[in-house]
């Protein structure tokens, strides 16, 4: 089962992770309120649908040059006319075919300030039946591409179950994902804040992308995608779709 990026930044929130703050909404009535909740000056208007390549995509009923499913947003204004545009509205993007998905929820979100963005996943490796973090310095980027075009960017680190993630572990990736200073200090803590969610929510996928190091050298999840293991969710019913 999966759930909105909302809903995934909740989770992960809960559990420490570093999320910027956020609103969703599900009318343009509610989107000045929503913003004035948020830092500002920056936000981001993003739609929530269950697909991939939200940014990239297109509206079937607004013009070829209207902007895509996640908007940058320089004024409470600003989030109002994109929400009005968006609510309601066809999305189409690589992974929903050419039906679309309609928007029916907004996601308003405090902006940040980029440096770098970096793919960082959790998932079953299969091959050894044990987690493993997939990373790369590649973020912001479909990651099939990269495997394609440059597999040597993408680096998996496997987690022994009995010992959870190591210090040993977390300097893998922090090395795998270039991080020094603030950042490589931050994922001491972010690494396994993300693995511990994983296991006790019975996630069967994690993936955050982009993983940002921000201006100020700090790590912010920046995006976030959760599917759950339908068996094990008898044990969560505080996880909806």
């Amino acid at each position: 089962m999966n759930i909105h990026e909302y809903q995934a930044k909740q989770v992960l929130k809960a559990f420490g992770a570093p999320v910027a703050e956020g609103v969703a909404i599900t009318s343009a009535d509610q989107a000045e309120a929503a913003a004035k909740q948020l830092p500002g000056p920056l936000y981001v208007v993003k739609s929530q649908i269950h697909a991939g390549g939200r940014g990239k995509g297109k509206f079937k009923e607004l013009p070829a040059d209207a902007k895509g499913g996640v908007r940058l947003a320089f004024s409470i204004e600003d989030v109002v006319k994109n929400a009005k545009e968006m609510l309601g509205n066809t999305l189409v993007t690589a992974q929903t075919g050419e039906a679309g998905k309609q928007v029916n929820r907004l996601y308003i979100e405090d902006g940040a300030d980029i440096a770098r963005e970096l793919y960082c996943s959790l998932l079953v490796d299969r091959s050894v039946g044990q987690t493993a973090f997939v990373v790369s310095t590649e973020g912001g980027m479909d990651i099939e591409a990269v495997a394609h075009d440059t597999p040597e960017k993408i680096k998996s680190v496997v987690i022994d179950p009995a010992a959870g993630v190591t210090d040993a572990d977390v300097a893998a990736i922090n090395d795998a994902l270039a991080l020094t200073g603030e950042a490589a200090e931050d994922g001491k803590s972010l690494f396994p804040i993300l693995y511990k969610a994983f296991v006790e929510k019975d996630m069967s996928m994690l993936e955050i992308n982009p993983l940002i190091v921000m201006e100020n050298g700090h790590l912010r999840v920046l995006d976030a995608k959760v599917s759950f293991d339908g068996n094990a969710l008898f044990r969560h019913p505080d996880i909806k779709e």
